[in-house]
């Protein structure tokens, strides 16, 4: 199985690109990555039905692993990499990098000071059409779920506290080749609270989110990338840091937050982040999963 995993990896590019951009070292293989002992953490950034294989590659080899969203293409392959970084002892952890803007941990400490009192509802929509060739490719592990609909159902997770949803309701469409295109989610959770969000590939949204509660209201603007809180009317900014030089997305600095979060993790000897831990992807993923079955997308990692 290990040797099946890897091989489905796919082949690094020519090193020409390291040479053109002086980079001091580069590797021809992702095994030559993993062997190498100076490395302390690998970043996996490949197309989402690689990251089981990228991430269990590293984790064997003894490297601690940063794995972009979704981390894993359904709830099983999740509970692989988790069940693999704990038996050697590594830290891994899902790139969720909304969690680690200061906006959103402002947010989270409204939430646990009950700034809004008791929360009720959270409304959000997010919409942006495809970035890249593979984006709705269900062999490449395409559509808006994967890529979008996952800022909703973890930001879900983070206002009821990592409850699980009583039952959950899934409409959408598909497109012609098979993924989810747009769909509409509610969530329902105990007390008659509810997550009711909207998602599209098909058009750019407003992007952003609110929360309501018995005291008030938070807005988040926009939510998968939160730059600006509105509490109860009162409006406060979070600029970006500095980049040291231009980015092809301008938000993309915030990436620091993240980095900065996985070291400290590191250096304290932690295994699993307390901000996104196992049992936070754990769960994003069986509501995934859900949303994915009342919708009718399936990838061929479902039947693996």
């Amino acid at each position: 199985m290990t040797q099946e995993l890897t091989d489905s990896l796919p082949t690094l590019p020519r090193l020409e690109y390291a040479q053109t951009h002086s980079i001091p070292r580069a590797y021809g293989s992702y095994e030559e990555l993993a062997e190498d002992p100076d490395v302390d953490v690998a970043y996996v950034g490949v197309i989402p039905p690689y990251h089981l294989p990228a991430a269990l590659l590293f984790i064997r080899a003894g490297k601690n692993v940063l794995c972009e969203k979704p981390l894993g293409m359904n709830a099983t392959e999740v509970e692989m990499m988790v069940q693999a970084a704990r038996e050697k002892k590594v830290f891994l952890m899902e790139a969720l990098w909304t969690r680690f803007f200061p906006a959103s941990e402002k947010m989270c400490s409204l939430l646990r000071e009950r700034t809004v009192g008791e929360p009720l509802m959270l409304c959000a929509e997010i919409g942006l059409p495809p970035s890249t060739p593979w984006g709705m490719q269900k062999a490449l592990g395409g559509g808006a779920l994967l890529s979008l609909g996952i800022y909703c159902v973890q930001l879900a997770c983070v206002v009821f506290d990592r409850e699980k949803p009583n039952s959950i309701v899934a409409s959408g469409v598909l497109s012609e080749t098979g993924v989810d295109k747009v769909a509409s989610v509610i969530l329902n959770y105990s007390g008659q609270r509810q997550a009711v969000f909207m998602y599209t590939r098909m058009a750019k949204m407003p992007n952003r989110a609110s929360i309501t509660g018995t005291k008030g209201i938070i807005e988040v603007n926009p939510f998968y990338s939160p730059l600006r809180l509105v509490v109860n009317g009162q409006k406060e900014d979070f600029p970006l840091p500095t980049a040291p030089q231009k980015l092809h997305y301008p938000t993309s600095a915030a990436l620091s937050y993240e980095a900065q979060h996985v070291r400290q993790c590191i250096l304290q000897g932690l295994k699993e982040s307390p901000i996104v831990s196992h049992v936070d992807s754990e769960l994003v993923h069986s509501i995934l999963d859900e949303i994915r079955r009342q919708l009718g997308v399936t990838y061929p990692q479902d039947h693996a």
